[in-house]
Order: structure tokens, then C-alpha cells, then sequence
């Protein structure tokens, strides 16, 4: 085992600890940990696997296989990115919808008072 090897291996096994930590804190859904998790486990195994990393670089035309570890990673960070972005637009919209309807809602409350205001004149 290279110290490279080491590394990864105690960075990913901290990075799980650290995911279920959040998850049993209750800070991050489930949902949401799944794609943690995997990523974890994913890393973990390219991390103890050195023949799997050396494959997958020779796959892909990377010589230095550590250096398919950092693409990956970087790779599945835009996806995650990508995937909380549709998340926080589609809340974003919801948002939108509800001070709409509290603005309408308000409005009508409004208008009711107005009204028992000048029917009790």
C-alpha cells in the first residue's frame, strides 16, 4: 500500500463516519444520503481496489491512476451540484406560489373587513 493508497482510504472512510454522523443528527434527509453514501462507498472501494483504479484510468486514457480518484470525485461533485440546483429552483417556484397565494388570501381577508366596516356604517 503507497501512501497515496493510505490516504484515500482514511479520507474516505472519515468521509463516510462523517455522512452517517449528519444522518443520525438528522441534518441531512435520507434521501439526499443516499447519493453520499454511494459516493462514499464508491471511493472507498477505488481507494483499496488499486488493480479496479488502474483498469478504469487505462479505460479512460489517465496515466496516473490517484488522478482518476480527483475526476471522479469532481465529476460526481457537478452532478450532486447540478441535482441540488433543480432541487432549490423547483423550492424557489414553490416559494413564488405560496407568497402568491398568502398575498391573494390577504387581499380577501381584507376585503371582508372593508366590507363589515361599511355594512356596520
Amino acid at each position: 500500500m503507497n501512501r497515496i493508497q493510505i490516504v484515500s482510504v482514511i479520507a474516505s472512510f472519515g468521509f463516510l463516519f462523517f455522512i452517517f454522523e449528519i444522518i443520525r443528527q438528522k441534518k441531512l434527509k435520507e434521501a439526499y444520503a443516499l447519493i453520499w453514501v454511494i459516493m462514499g462507498f464508491f471511493f472507498l472501494i477505488l481507494s483499496c481496489w488499486l488493480q479496479g483504479l488502474h483498469f478504469f484510468s487505462r479505460l479512460i486514457g489517465i496515466a496516473y491512476s490517484p488522478a482518476t480518484l480527483f475526476l471522479v470525485l469532481i465529476i460526481t461533485l457537478i452532478l450532486i451540484m447540478i441535482q441540488f440546483s433543480i432541487v432549490i429552483s423547483r423550492q424557489v417556484d414553490k416559494l413564488k406560489n405560496m407568497a402568491q397565494e398568502i398575498a391573494l388570501l390577504k387581499n380577501h381577508i381584507e376585503m371582508l373587513g372593508n366590507d363589515k366596516k361599511t355594512k356596520t356604517n
